[in-house]
């Protein structure tokens, strides 16, 4: 395909670029045979993670969430057969709901490594295709800002009310207002308290630093849209700024989640963190908490529910 003169495909009274996808044949790649021979594990990551030399031969452990043993017991114990056999390792898996390690042995290094390797990509795997349990996020909800959102509600309501598909429903709950950061599937309570020990340490390393120990304060003013047409929009936003006109706010954001991502408790989405407080959602129309459980995993069932509202005369306003 010639990048500079794509296939223009119209539709809609609009012209789109039709570019060429190269869809990744994943399933092949994890039906590749795994090393298993004693001392062959150049392309394996030895370092990566411990393996113990016991009187049997080699065991590893790993750290697991109840809620993904399942991926690697498979349907009728295939997945974790077909593990076994081809690493020529066991695999002991704790009981369903029980938390604990899954726990990899061995008569040669290579093969619990092997195991211990392809355990990893299917809980990669599969882990990102939870919907997310819990977001990073800084609260706007103060009294004041409360207020002042209330008031922008009913101003809408009054005056822009006649408009498509505006409605009381859209709006978000003033006592959850905030900014977020990031989402993250978090499993179990080990993971929750990872997250926040992280939290923490992000605070000592550089928050105290940027903002040198004293609150910021910052603007809510003027709304913006998502999408590129105002008459169906989806999702209208509060914009944030800093009062100063300084970037603390976007520089703290940023190195936040750049720390989870480095973690592996977040999916790096954006180069950049979008500050953006949601006043208006049309995921709310249906499920006053859609927002909250919302991702790009869930979010493609809840899409084609969703009502557009005109938002033109909101933005005039």
């Amino acid at each position: 395909m010639d990048v500079l003169r794509p296939t223009l495909i119209r539709i809609g009274g609009r012209i789109y670029r039709k570019n060429l996808i190269q869809e990744q044949a994943y399933q092949e790649q994890e039906e590749e045979d795994f090393c298993t021979g004693p001392g062959d594990c150049a392309d394996e990551p030895c370092d990566a993670f411990v393996v113990e030399e016991t009187e049997k031969g080699f065991q590893c452990r790993v750290e697991v969430p109840s809620p993904l043993y399942k991926y690697i017991i498979g349907k009728k114990g295939e997945t974790k057969k077909k593990l076994e056999t081809e690493t020529r390792t066991s695999i002991s898996i704790p009981k369903p709901g029980a938390e604990g390690e899954i726990v990899i042995t061995g008569q040669h290094r290579s093969g619990v490594i092997s195991a211990r390797t392809r355990i990893d990509v299917l809980l990669d795997s599969f882990r990102k295709k939870q919907p997310f349990t819990h977001f990073l996020s800084f609260a706007l909800n103060q009294p004041a800002i409360q207020e002042k959102f209330l008031q922008f509600k009913e101003e809408v309501l009054e005056k822009c009310s006649k408009d498509h598909g505006v409605s009381s429903s859209l709006f978000q709950n003033p006592a959850k207002f905030h900014l977020t950061l990031g989402t993250l599937v978090l499993l179990n309570e080990q993971e929750i308290q990872k997250a926040c020990d992280l939290l923490q340490r992000c605070k000592e390393d550089f928050v105290d630093q940027i903002t040198g120990g004293k609150p910021l304060t910052v603007e809510v003013a003027g709304v913006e849209y998502m999408n590129d047409d105002p008459a169906m929009t989806d999702v209208l936003y509060a914009k944030v700024h800093m009062k100063d006109g300084s970037d603390k706010l976007q520089v703290i954001a940023d190195q936040l989640v750049e720390r989870f991502v480095a973690s592996g408790l977040m999916l790096k989405e954006w180069d950049r963190v979008k500050l953006h407080a949601t006043v208006m959602n049309t995921l709310f129309r249906k499920d006053p908490g859609a927002e909250e459980r919302n991702n790009t995993v869930t979010g493609k069932s809840s899409f084609k529910e969703r009502e557009s509202f005109n938002g033109r005369n909101i933005l005039k306003v």
